[in-house]
């Protein structure tokens, strides 16, 4: 059995043919539960997300995972062959790394898709279709990723508008526990914008949207995490002093936050500091607030070009992050084939035991029958020197006839070193 990794993402695949091939968690369990029965393939994980679909197989070879893969999405494997990347053990365990460290991800670095990885194998786990083998290999991955983020800036470093807007105010704010955020609106970015927050400790969020429904939605979602209040849109002018951070992102065609309505939102919070972050174009925010002293405005253009910077921040990390999953990988692949070793070195040993057994049982019962003692063992010890050194000699005919004749000096060499140390009569 060899290990295979095999799948389509972002970059080989568009998003109608990565439709096609994506499983939800209900029918990968009930594949699986159909799979756990099939001995020539049941040893497997599957990882599908927006943006890949992988399967990590212990199997013959790496048609069966695509036959699999193909059957049970209904498609032409032909459809799929031009699209399918596949990789087999040590290059398999290194996709699997780079994968979990967020390497070969859409967004360099993102965190998500470890989560996602650790979900894929926890259901196969619960599926009874991962072998403790495959099991090591994606604990080993998960040490890498782990590793990786802890031992590189890969991670670090804001590339999305939502964790940026977050970055910002804890470089303006020393102590985000104090912090009050508005949000004005309630759509997918500041969404994103008020999670990030939430999960950075801030004291609280005021919600500001046009519809009640969807602001309490957003509500709910944080609520664990921090206390959320929402207020109506047409109070926005009457609560902005209380908001140390503003975001705002209403796809309205008119600024909602006047340059008066920062000045006197100023003046009521006795000029303390303000972060507004205006995350909308058209603008949300009247761009003369900037000259106000104590505001900090930031726009769409501005958050760009920091993003930008870090990102290219983060692909230089990404050079350190591949050697250290590359090292890891051959550390991995080491470790298997010394553990296999191990497991070979056993069976010989218990293998070359019953023959030793076996040849002094019929050297003591010649011995019995009345037979000389010095010729029955003269003849023991060479019977068994021949059985035992009789596989050391085929692999030495072996290595003499390969192509590469060094292999065969160095097989050599370390034969005849072994042998002079047993010569050696022991203290």
């Amino acid at each position: 059995m060899s290990f295979f990794a095999l799948g389509v993402n972002h970059q080989t695949a568009s998003v109608e043919l990565r439709e096609k091939v994506a499983f939800n968690p209900e029918r990968l369990r009930d594949l699986f539960a159909e799979q756990s029965h099939d001995h020539a393939l049941n040893d497997m994980v599957v990882v599908s997300t927006c943006n890949r679909t992988e399967v990590y197989a212990m199997a013959e070879n790496a048609e069966m995972v695509l036959d699999w893969l193909a059957q049970k999405n209904g498609i032409d494997v032909k459809q799929l062959e031009n699209h399918i990347y596949r990789y087999e053990n040590s290059d398999a365990v290194t996709h699997l790394m780079r994968v979990a460290s967020g390497l070969d991800s859409l967004m360099l670095g993102e965190p998500q898709i470890m989560g996602q990885v650790k979900s894929a194998l926890s259901l196969a786990k619960d599926s009874e279709v991962v072998s403790a083998n495959l099991n090591r290999i994606f604990e080993y991955a998960f040490y890498a990723a782990k590793r990786v983020r802890s031992e590189t800036a890969v991670g670090s470093h804001a590339v999305s508008m939502g964790y940026s807007v977050a970055q910002l105010a804890l470089q303006v704010f020393s102590q985000p526990e104090k912090l009050t955020v508005m949000v004005v609106a309630a759509g997918e970015m500041n969404s994103l914008v008020a999670k990030h927050l939430a999960e950075m400790g801030v004291a609280k969020i005021i919600i500001c949207n046009r519809g009640i429904e969807r602001a309490q939605q957003l509500a709910q979602e944080i609520s664990h995490r921090v206390e959320v209040e929402v207020v109506p849109f047409t109070e926005l002018a009457e609560h902005l002093h209380r908001a140390d951070v503003v975001s705002s992102c209403t796809g309205s065609l008119h600024q909602v936050i006047s340059y008066a309505d920062v000045k006197t939102a100023l003046k009521q919070r006795r000029y303390k500091q303000m972060l507004l972050v205006d995350l909308a174009v058209p603008r949300d925010i009247e761009p003369k607030v900037e000259t106000l002293d104590g505001v900090y405005l930031y726009g769409v253009d501005d958050l760009q070009s920091v993003i930008e910077e870090n990102l290219a921040q983060r692909r230089q990390a990404a050079v350190e992050a591949e050697v250290m999953v590359n090292q890891l990988a051959t550390q991995l692949i080491t470790q298997n084939k010394v553990s296999q070793a191990g497991n070979t070195i056993q069976l010989y040993r218990e293998q070359g035991d019953k023959v030793r057994q076996k040849e002094l049982d019929i050297a003591l019962e010649r011995i019995q029958n009345g037979e000389d003692p010095t010729q029955v063992m003269q003849q023991f010890a060479h019977r068994l020197t021949q059985k035992l050194l009789h596989p050391t000699s085929l692999l030495l005919r072996e290595a003499a006839k390969a192509e590469n004749p060094a292999y065969f000096e160095d097989m050599k060499e370390s034969l005849g070193e072994i042998f002079k140390q047993l010569r050696q009569p022991k203290a």
